[in-house]
């Protein structure tokens, strides 16, 4: 599933704790949001993760599922080339 990821954290430390969880699962593609594609238990532990270390009084975590008709219309401009995961080198 291919899912787009953005957070709101007030406070740096935890920021800083959910970026570093967020970068070993997908690409970071602006300040607060990341693309992942995960098989379900990738998403299961990684919303565990982000679930252990938020204040839900506090933090934001929105995950927003793209289909992949959907994820082939998604138009940029600017910003870092995307990584593509699909290309091997032998």
């Amino acid at each position: 599933m291919f899912v787009v990821i953005s957070y709101d954290i007030p406070d740096d430390k935890r920021r800083t704790k959910i970026h570093n969880i967020l970068k070993s699962y997908g690409q970071w593609m602006q300040y607060s949001v990341f693309e992942c594609d995960l098989n379900a238990t990738q998403y299961a532990k990684l919303r565990s993760r982000l679930g252990k270390l938020i204040k839900p009084q506090e933090d934001s975590i929105r995950f927003y599922f793209l289909c992949s008709c959907c994820q082939a219309k998604v138009e940029r401009i600017g910003g870092e080339a995307v990584r593509d995961e699909t290309m091997f080198f032998v």
